[in-house]
């Protein structure tokens, strides 16, 4: 401080201002001293305030300062003279200002500088304090290597910065490289611009110079070229016109566009409509008729064998409620018949029961399904699709397994079914090796290629693709039996097999993805030894059926336990197939949409869910064996897929893995405890037949001797 202000003193002159002067001057002065006598900052202790005295002497020398400041200006060096104008005083005034507001700044910064060398002092007078105030040695010491430690981290902090600065530095100077190369960059745009722009102004001059003197004419008389300058503007005129012609024109087809745009989303809208009304009206015809068939069973039913006109007539009803009518279309392409002879994968719609009561049962239930369908196309199935649609990649998430259990529809299934297969199977697949089975069952004969030959023929009568002689479907279902066979020795063939493999066929309809989807069911869906020869985890999991029922539907189990039904004959094949014989593919397939990402969970809940779907019409039988003929093909019954899906995953909660995985466990030691005192029994029984057999040998052979020796 003491260097700035000699600085400061040595540029002045000496001479003082004139007295007219001093109201200007005097007013930064006024502006000063609070500055310099600002008070330390708050939380300071009162000791270490500093004493006025040199506070007022600081104040004394910047107001002296200032007065001195005024003698420095260049306008003043020789004195201001009275006979100067008043714009010479202003400018020399204003000139003063802004040299004593430079001033100020630097006081301000001064007096900054100047509190934080205070601060610094105090810091270190009360650090002093502490270690002259500390009564032992050890107490020193530890102030000491506080302040030791406190250097320390000013020099990493130093450090740290001396660092951050080098980086910024190196920052600039690639910046500046940068911003060098810019401006080459710019100066040789510049360059190629000039040049651009020099060789149009020659070739403008050019132009206009051939355009003025033409090489091969003569140039023209001046009545000649008056005349084609007015044919010139004449023509320009009727360009005009013809211009704003068009521009009249192109208005009016821009206003009858937009009103035939609005028209023909009017008539878009009035389609939509119709179409959904149209799907309405369709769905409740299929329910009118649902219901008259329903009618005619129960009016057959109460008149039974009766022969009269009135059975007669009710049989001839029901004749002409099951013939297929042949399907019409109208002008605009809508189908008039409410339902097809197959379904999208080839399944009848209707099976050809022989039972006449079945296949009424079966047409009922085919109305009923395209009513569910008709009604919620546009507010359940469009959205679901719109949501499949947006889907991107394929990635294991909550949103994933939602849009699963709802459904995936049919264009986008097999993209799902092979994702979710190679998911189960990527530790397993190796290329080639589809190909290399196949080869190997070509090379000699499986022991299982009898059995699977005799099950193909077997394998849905109900589908087109496999009961047509050239379809290409049994084939196919054949290679991928064969090379499952190859696969997996332990199991070979198991009855089932066929069913699922031809499930995965009729989706993915490539063999391999097909014979991978078999692998991924069989070998990491299902539980080990659930299709070996003793089925081992089938029947756990039917006793834990049994007692999940027990659990979720109490009510019913007391039912059929009163009439000594046994489930186990009804459920063992909708767990060994995963339902594929008992619901209609329009179900089945949602069934195995979540099945392939859950696992044998999504069995259980909708075996549950089957139950409870049909409680009611169970617990109205009051007959064994009633029971037995209604649970044979009550599945079939079921046609509202989104009410069988809300039970299975709403009405069935809680449901947790751990509690099955748990059943599973105490159910399988019992079985195998089983299993063991059977084998025991087993043992005991031929032990004691062996025995039998011995002592009657030896009674013939002494017989046969007595007789020799008579």
């Amino acid at each position: 401080m003491h260097n700035i202000r000699g600085n400061k003193q040595a540029q002045a002159t000496g001479h003082e201002p004139p007295g007219e002067d001093s109201p200007q001057s005097g007013e930064p002065q006024r502006e000063e001293q609070p500055l310099a006598s600002d008070p330390t900052t708050p939380g300071r202790e009162p000791e270490d305030s500093p004493k006025p005295g040199p506070k007022s002497s600081l104040t004394i020398s910047f107001v002296q300062k200032a007065k001195r400041q005024n003698n420095t200006f260049p306008f003043f060096s020789e004195g201001i003279t009275w006979n100067r104008t008043a714009q010479e005083k202003v400018a020399a005034l204003e000139q003063q200002v802004l040299m004593l507001t430079k001033e100020l700044k630097s006081q301000k910064e001064l007096v900054k500088i100047l509190h934080k060398a205070l601060e610094a002092a105090q810091q270190e007078k009360r650090a002093s304090s502490a270690y002259l105030a500390a009564a032992e040695d050890k107490d020193r010491l530890e102030l000491v290597r506080h302040k030791v430690r406190q250097i320390a981290e000013l020099g990493r902090r130093v450090e740290a910065l001396e660092q951050e600065r080098e980086s910024l530095a190196h920052t600039a100077s690639l910046r500046e490289q940068e911003v060098q190369e810019l401006q080459q960059h710019v100066q040789l745009l510049m360059d190629k611009n000039y040049a651009k722009q020099q060789v149009i102004c020659k070739l403008s001059e050019k132009v206009t110079q051939d355009f003025t003197h033409p090489p091969d004419q003569s140039p023209l008389p001046p009545d000649a070229a008056d005349r084609d300058f007015l044919s010139q503007q004449e023509k320009i005129e009727h360009l005009k016109d013809d211009m704003e012609a068009y521009r009249t024109q192109n208005r009016f087809l821009n206003s009858e566009i937009h009103q035939v745009t609005k028209i023909w989303r009017k008539v878009a809208e009035k389609e939509k409509a119709l179409l959904t009304k149209c799907a309405y009206l369709q769905a409740r015809n299929c329910q009118v008729e649902s219901k008259y068939l329903a009618g005619l069973r129960r009016l057959q039913e109460a008149l039974g064998d009766e022969t009269s006109e009135c059975s007669e007539l009710l049989r001839q009803l029901v004749q002409e409620a099951l013939q297929w009518e042949a399907g019409e279309a109208s002008s605009d392409s809508i189908e008039l018949s409410p339902i097809s002879k197959y379904d999208e994968y080839g399944f009848l719609t209707v099976p050809d029961y022989e039972v006449e009561d079945l296949k009424l049962l079966a047409k009922i239930q085919a109305l009923e399904v395209r009513s569910h369908h008709l009604l919620g196309l546009e507010a359940v199935d469009r959205p679901l699709r719109e949501r499949w649609a947006a889907l991107g990649e394929l990635v294991p998430s909550a949103e994933l397994k939602q849009l699963l259990r709802a459904g995936v529809p049919r264009e986008h299934r097999p993209r799902v079914w092979r994702w979710l297969v190679h998911l189960r199977v990527q530790h397993l697949h190796t290329p080639g090796c589809y190909q290399e089975l196949l080869s190997r069952g070509r090379a000699r004969e499986h022991p299982a290629a009898r059995q699977i030959e005799l099950d193909l023929n077997r394998t849905f009568p109900n589908n087109k693709h496999f009961t047509c002689p050239t379809s290409s479907f049994p084939d196919k279902l054949r290679r991928v039996l064969l090379a499952f066979s190859w696969q997996n020795p332990t199991i070979g063939y198991c009855q089932g097999l066929n069913r699922l493999a031809a499930i995965a066929l009729l989706v993915l309809e490539e063999e391999e993805s097909a014979f991978w989807c078999l692998v991924a069911i069989v070998e990491t869906i299902m539980p080990t030894d659930y299709y070996s020869n003793t089925l081992t985890a089938s029947q756990v999991d039917q006793r834990v059926l049994q007692d999940l029922l027990s659990e979720k539907l109490p009510r019913l189990m007391a039912h059929l336990g009163q009439h000594h039904v046994d489930l186990s004959l009804i459920t063992f094949n909708w767990f060994l197939v995963v339902f594929a014989d008992s619901l209609i593919s329009n179900i089945l397939l949602r069934v195995w949409d979540a099945f392939l990402y859950e696992g044998t969970k999504v069995v259980f809940r909708y075996a549950l869910a089957v139950f409870k779907y049909n409680e009611k019409e169970i617990l109205r039988l009051h007959n064994g064996l009633e029971i037995y003929q209604y649970l044979r093909f009550f599945t079939k019954t079921i046609s509202n897929s989104r009410k069988l899906m809300n039970i299975a995953f709403n009405d069935m909660n809680p449901f947790r893995m751990k509690q099955l995985q748990q059943l599973r466990m105490v159910h399988r030691e019992r079985l195998e405890a089983e299993l063991r005192e059977l084998e025991q029994l087993k043992a005991e029984y031929m032990e004691r037949r062996t025995s039998q057999r011995r002592a009657m040998s030896e009674g013939c052979a002494s017989e046969d001797e007595v007789e020799g020796e008579a």
